[in-house]
């Protein structure tokens, strides 16, 4: 599209987590009229860290904020995969290194948002917005909030993740599928990790039904200390002891033993793990899906932060170069769709038959059905 035809259209982004504020950058820095719409009233992330990798900051190079988030993050040359004990089982280089000339950087969550919306205009996203309904008139939608605001865009973008509530009202109403497993997530000082923090790798130890991620943040001289395990109880937000926890990780190396015995409980959050099954249609000829609103995945490929980046510039690179605001849409979803409907299916293979079956005998939780 002509810059004079996108900085006609008003945009209208629902969410400003990871995909939202990418989106809002992304699509300002085509001269559009954005808006970002957030539920919060405070913008905030639960302290873990992520990888980030090369084509995303590649993204971010394209944007002009390759920098900011640079100076909040640490560039790591690979990652490795080792038995509970600590033997190895593969070690390799962070893929499209060689393509895209930049490294994986390894980031806090926080910082990570803090960073995108830092970038963004002032005044552009707006607090305290939670999305009731959304009303596709065709060539335009109309969005209503909780505070009673009316908003009219000629292109919303649903960037309001797993729950979302474009995603229910306008293109899927299923919900959110229990993989059967809780993930256990904390930050701690590097200083407490028992000199298992040597260097700014990812490390993943496995044990039966666990996944123990070791993620250095050494410019903040912290570490990211994840537990992912196998546990029947689908509660969102379930409570656990430190009993429970320890448990997940009997048998591993007593260095990650012995940092789990000596986390604060009141610091770890803990959830059940979700996902969402693939949305057939992402888009309508005035509304957009993006991010964990489109395609919701778990974390065991590390892509989820990734895929909502690498949709925020689909999205814009469609938009200037169709030749309207439909052409875009299907652009969009023809290139990031296949993609992400594989990074699902993979990010579901997650435990053997028997480990499966040993937390729910005869009755598998839905991602671990077999596929049909």
């Amino acid at each position: 599209m002509q810059t004079s035809d996108l900085k006609n259209l008003k945009f209208a982004i629902v969410g400003a987590g990871y995909a939202g504020a990418a989106a809002a950058k992304a699509l300002s820095l085509l001269g559009a009229d954005v808006n970002v719409y957030e539920q919060a009233n405070q913008i905030r992330e639960v302290g873990a860290g992520i990888g980030l990798r090369p084509s995303t900051m590649d993204r971010f190079r394209q944007w002009g904020i390759f920098d900011a988030i640079a100076k909040v993050s640490s560039p790591s040359d690979y990652f490795e995969i080792l038995t509970a004990t600590g033997d190895p089982i593969m070690k390799e280089a962070w893929p499209e290194i060689d393509t895209f000339g930049a490294k994986t950087h390894l980031i806090h969550r926080g910082d990570f948002i803090d960073a995108l919306v830092g970038v963004l205009p002032e005044g552009m996203v707006h607090l305290g917005h939670k999305l009731e309904t959304i009303e596709d008139r065709g060539d335009r939608s109309v969005l209503t909030f909780v505070n009673g605001r009316t908003v009219e865009a000629d292109l919303v973008v649903g960037a309001d993740g797993i729950k979302s509530v474009v995603r229910q009202q306008l293109f899927s109403d299923k919900g959110p599928v229990f993989s059967g497993e809780h993930a256990y997530r904390v930050v701690i000082s590097a200083d407490d990790a028992y000199g298992l923090c040597v260097d700014d790798n990812l490390r993943m130890y496995i044990g039966r039904g666990t996944k123990v991620y070791f993620l250095p943040l050494r410019h903040r001289n912290q570490v990211s200390f994840d537990i992912t395990a196998l546990c029947p109880d689908s509660t969102w937000a379930p409570r656990v002891t430190r009993d429970d926890l320890l448990a997940t990780v009997k048998g591993f190396d007593e260095r990650i033993v012995r940092i789990s015995r000596d986390l604060d409980m009141d610091a770890v959050s803990v959830r059940a793990v979700y996902d969402i099954d693939p949305v057939d249609t992402w888009h309508s000829d005035s509304v957009v899906l993006v991010g964990d609103a489109a395609h919701s995945m778990l974390h065991h490929q590390g892509q989820g932060a990734n895929s909502a980046i690498l949709d925020a510039g689909a999205l814009a690179d469609a938009l200037a170069q169709a030749d309207s605001v439909t052409e875009a849409l299907a652009r969009y979803q023809a290139t990031r769709k296949p993609v992400t409907d594989e990074l699902q299916r993979i990010s579901r293979q997650g435990w053997s038959e028997d480990e499966v079956d040993d937390v729910f005998p005869g009755q598998r939780p839905a991602s671990q059905q077999p596929q049909a």
